[in-house]
């Protein structure tokens, strides 16, 4: 039983580090030039507007971000089931599953 608890401690900790990874992972979707950029934790932490684009239209502008940010989100949850996929499938080993 000890032995189980400790297991689960230790793949806590393992949880813990690879969200820490995540977070210096980024991720990029682009959309006409716009640039959205994400770390593997699904977190938007910049965005990037060429000045081509400052003359455009607010609902066009709004547009593109919108596309540009869920192309980063999508490459982010990529990432981030690797990482977790990765992680599990040596914890769930080491459980005696």
């Amino acid at each position: 039983m000890f032995d189980k608890i400790k297991q689960l401690q230790q793949m806590k900790g393992q949880m813990d580090a690879a969200k820490e990874r995540l977070n210096h992972i980024s991720v990029k979707g682009e959309c006409q030039g716009i640039t959205v950029v994400a770390n593997g934790n699904k977190k938007i932490i910049e965005v990037v507007i060429p000045k081509s684009l400052e003359g455009s239209g607010r609902e066009e502008l709004a547009g593109l971000i919108v596309i540009a940010t869920n192309k980063a989100l999508e490459n982010a949850e990529s990432v981030f089931e690797s990482e977790m996929r990765g992680m599990a499938g040596g914890l769930m080993g080491g459980l005696g599953f």
